[in-house]
């Protein structure tokens, strides 16, 4: 594993076993409510783009500066299997190395943005997929819950018809986050998750904050590149600030 420093960032960048490279994104020290106790841990999955973990630096270093060690890993959904496998290869790294790169792997926590919270999710709902090894929460970011997901090929919203009668104790506590102005993944698919798990009894927290698909994210598209890059927009930055914060406050950093 040789590291390596992005010039202008705060981000390591490190080479995974199965080849894909993942960010580190540390809190700067005695970050966060628990001073020089290690950080909790965040893994930050992006969207459908094939390998754009660039595009959710500025989420990610929103997030370490609310005192938590966020890693991004890069993944191809347009790999065979739709990338299931680099996505797990990120979670079962992001596990093993928590300690390593200065975490508390006991206070681990799974997020995802569009296409990688819903596979985020699907750890939440399926943790037979990981060896019934469940994160200490889930966040999904502007994602929907009615197709297959990219982790378990199954369908969240299906799912939760198994969860009856599970004890409660045993159920991942999960927070959504949803611009109100999202005309790519309409809010109300976020809505539909959160009936669907209160419904059921499950720890389920939505956040609305007004903007759209990219600004929950603190980024806007560029249609010129076909993809979102960082948004000096105040509204957007104050928008992902809101998302910097859930994510935090699910992992116990802020």
């Amino acid at each position: 594993m040789t590291p390596t420093t992005r010039p202008g960032t705060s981000a390591e960048t490190v080479a995974m076993p199965h080849g894909k490279l993942i960010d580190v994104h540390r809190p700067a020290p005695g970050a966060g409510p628990r001073g020089t106790a290690p950080p909790p841990v965040v893994l930050l999955w992006h969207g459908v783009g094939p390998d754009e973990r660039d595009v959710m630096r500025p989420l990610a270093e929103a997030v370490a500066r609310e005192g938590v060690l966020v890693l991004v890993p890069d993944w191809r959904s347009d790999e065979p299997d739709g990338g299931r496998a680099q996505l797990l290869a990120s979670l079962e790294f992001a596990r093993a190395r928590a300690a390593g790169l200065g975490g508390d792997p006991e206070r681990f926590v799974l997020a995802g943005w569009s296409a990688g919270g819903s596979a985020a999710v699907g750890v939440a709902l399926r943790p037979d997929v990981v060896g019934g090894r469940r994160p200490a929460a889930v966040v999904s970011i502007a994602s929907r819950y009615d197709l297959p997901n990219r982790t378990t090929g199954t369908v969240p919203l299906t799912d939760l018809t198994g969860l009856t009668g599970v004890p409660e104790t045993s159920a991942v506590p999960v927070t959504l986050v949803h611009g109100t102005a999202d005309t790519l993944i309409p809010a109300g698919r976020s809505r539909d998750l959160r009936d669907a798990l209160a419904a059921r009894e499950r720890p389920v927290f939505l956040e609305e904050p007004a903007t759209d698909h990219a600004g929950v994210i603190m980024t806007e598209y560029d249609p010129a590149a076909g993809r979102c890059r960082p948004s000096e927009d105040p509204g957007v930055l104050a928008a992902g600030r809101i998302t910097a914060r859930a994510i935090a406050r699910a992992a116990g950093g802020a």
